[in-house]
């Protein structure tokens, strides 16, 4: 049972890095999910114990916070967001200075994914208006997405589930985590403005096709608004007190699906349940791996060669390759299945670290690959090699920033 067990958490891992089942159309939630049914149906863990291997808190809360996020969706506050910074009459230089601290300082509070899913295109076409090239804003947009949102423990899915797991302090850690996340943000400007500069501006052969029609700027619904801002208010007063997180959230939650404007099922369309599966299936996976004893032999053979994942000098080359193969949720649920006892400024640079290790390549993080794919149809390409010329720089930069910061 161990080596079948084994034999299926390296079949899900070699998904998670591959993106899909060679020849098969699965993508990372369904291997997730049917890793996880596949350890249940072969015994490796009764029913019982992979319901109780999810975390259910950390999945709760995840929900919750797509809630309020969908909740300023609806608003309108995105597309109204993306139009004023591609109207700004600043240079090209500022502009993406902008979108950066932007995209950065909303994804700290709105998760990154969120945030890019409803920007990358309504920005797209605000600057091909402007006759600017619209890919180092959309590189701008995902990098300062995964900067800001590493700011603070509701930023991105990863960063949610080591804030619930290991019990951390949402104001402590994003004391401790401002300078890198804010130095993180300046990398990203300067490494697109060093690999953009003088090619700002469209030519007749930089892109295909014609500018797409903008139309009026977008209508804000102030009521939906206004009773976002104040949810989000109450989050963050509620992540300040003792009161229970995940029990506040989901209050919080429940008084915006109440509402004479917005219908709860325009709310529920905006949750990505896809994430939430493979949060659910990844756990049952990791819990039957955990439970054969093969982690706890290896954090043990790990410790007494010096190579401990919670140490800085490993733990940032093994976030930049694992966060750039399997992806930086997969990376962090398998680092605290190994190693379940991290120490808070440990789980703090984890936190960092694996997030701004996801601007290296496009396939790092969601929100890369959420741009990329979101601006594909006006036309626009931001392929593999497109993407590292600036995702490279910046990522190195930012994390030897943040390296430098936990040191010191």
């Amino acid at each position: 049972m161990t080596w079948l067990t084994l034999a299926i958490f390296l079949a899900v891992y070699a998904g998670m890095a591959a993106g899909r089942w060679p020849g098969l159309a699965v993508d990372r939630t369904g291997i997730a999910v049917i890793g996880g049914l596949a350890m249940v149906i072969s015994g490796a863990v009764t029913p019982e114990a992979a319901l109780a291997a999810i975390d259910w808190p950390t999945l709760i809360l995840l929900f919750a916070l797509m809630i309020l996020s969908a909740q300023f969706a609806l608003a309108g506050f995105y597309d109204r967001a993306a139009a004023r910074l591609a109207a700004g009459r600043v240079g090209p230089a500022l502009l993406l200075g902008l979108v950066v601290g932007v995209s950065g300082l909303t994804s700290a509070v709105l998760s990154n994914d969120v945030v890019v899913f409803a920007l990358a295109l309504p920005l797209a076409r605000g600057v091909w208006g402007r006759g600017l090239d619209p890919r180092p804003f959309v590189l701008g947009l995902a990098g300062g997405a995964n900067a800001g949102s590493a700011l603070t423990l509701i930023g991105n899915p990863q960063n949610i589930l080591i804030g619930q797991l290991g019990g951390l302090d949402f104001w402590s850690y994003a004391a401790a985590a401002a300078v890198p996340s804010l130095a993180a943000l300046l990398a990203v400007h300067l490494a697109i403005v060093l690999v953009w500069r003088r090619r700002w501006h469209l030519t007749a052969d930089s892109l295909s096709g014609t500018a797409p029609d903008m139309g009026r700027a977008p209508a804000v619904d102030r009521p939906a608004l206004i009773k976002a801002v104040v949810a989000l208010v109450a989050v963050l007063v509620a992540f300040s007190t003792p009161v229970p997180h995940v029990e506040a959230a989901v209050a919080i939650a429940a008084a915006l699906m109440i509402s004479r404007r917005i219908e709860t099922r325009r709310l529920l369309a905006e949750v990505d349940w896809s994430l939430l599966l493979l949060f659910a299936g990844l756990f049952v996976v990791t819990g039957a791996f955990a439970a054969t004893g093969l982690p706890g032999q290896a954090l043990a053979w790990l410790a007494g060669a010096g190579i401990a994942p919670d140490r800085l000098a490993v733990m940032a080359p093994l976030t930049l390759a694992g966060s750039n193969t399997i992806g930086n949720v997969p990376l962090v649920m398998l680092l605290l299945a190994i190693q379940p006892d991290w120490s808070p400024a440990a789980l703090t640079a984890l936190a960092v670290l694996s997030t701004l290790a996801g601007n290296f390549l496009v396939v790092g993080s969601l929100a890369n690959i959420i741009a990329v794919e979101r601006v594909r149809s006006l036309g626009l390409v931001v392929d593999f090699a497109t993407h590292a010329r600036s995702g490279v720089p910046m990522t190195l930069a930012g994390m030897g920033l943040a390296l430098l910061w936990f040191v010191v």
